[in-house]
């Protein structure tokens, strides 16, 4: 059933899944980071105050979940003490960018391949194919630190403004921001300002994959 507080309690449980606060989830998704505090759930004269639709997108996007996943932690009937919903979790591959660039890790389509994997466990479900990429060094500062880990899903749909990975038929691997695709080139711009834009041949492409979200 669809309710107030089953609304707010998927929106928690979703926060708690990635190991967030309702305020960091809020941040993540470009959002004031008060935006989900529990002063702000009901007005001052005590009536029920709906999360807005545009910040139920924002905050599905910025996790990666799927519509209907959002509406499973509405919806579910399994219910921890508290009211908290069921928290779900996911082992993938883990490897590092440096690695990543070596021969052997990945099929042409960009899905895991080989031996030479790490495990790593997730608190939060992802789809088949999806892995994991350490992240070494500062390349992608301020976004991504060393040592945090992004999650990639090679089967998703990249679109302009993604966050993508990409690698280069000679082996380097390199996180950008998608911002346009053509039959040519991809034109692809730095997550960290002290590093330069690219642009790269689509020839020169072994694939492109786009990272869902981030463990950090």
């Amino acid at each position: 059933m669809l309710s107030h507080e089953r609304v707010w309690a998927a929106i928690d449980a979703l926060a708690e899944r990635y190991s967030m606060s309702p305020s960091g989830l809020a941040k993540r998704a470009g959002l004031d980071s008060t935006a989900f505090n529990k002063s702000k759930r009901r007005s001052a004269d005590g009536r029920p105050r709906w999360p807005s639709t545009e910040s139920l997108a924002k905050i599905i996007e910025a996790t990666g979940v799927t519509l209907d996943e959002f509406v499973g932690l509405v919806e579910a009937k399994s219910v921890l003490p508290g009211g908290a919903l069921p928290r779900q979790s996911s082992t993938v591959p883990l490897i590092g960018f440096a690695q990543a660039g070596a021969g052997g890790f990945f099929d042409d389509a960009g899905f895991p391949a080989g031996q030479g994997w790490d495990l790593v466990e997730l608190p939060a479900s992802v789809d088949n194919g999806a892995y994991a990429l350490g992240v070494q060094g500062d390349s992608m500062l301020p976004l991504y630190r060393d040592g945090d880990v992004l999650i990639v899903e090679p089967g998703a749909t990249v679109r302009r403004g993604d966050r993508v990975v990409v690698k280069t038929s000679n082996g380097e691997v390199m996180a950008k921001v998608l911002m346009r695709r053509s039959t040519k080139s991809l034109e692809l711009v730095s997550l960290n300002p002290d590093h330069p834009d690219r642009t790269i041949p689509v020839v020169d492409v072994e694939w492109i994959a786009r990272i869902v979200w981030a463990s950090q």
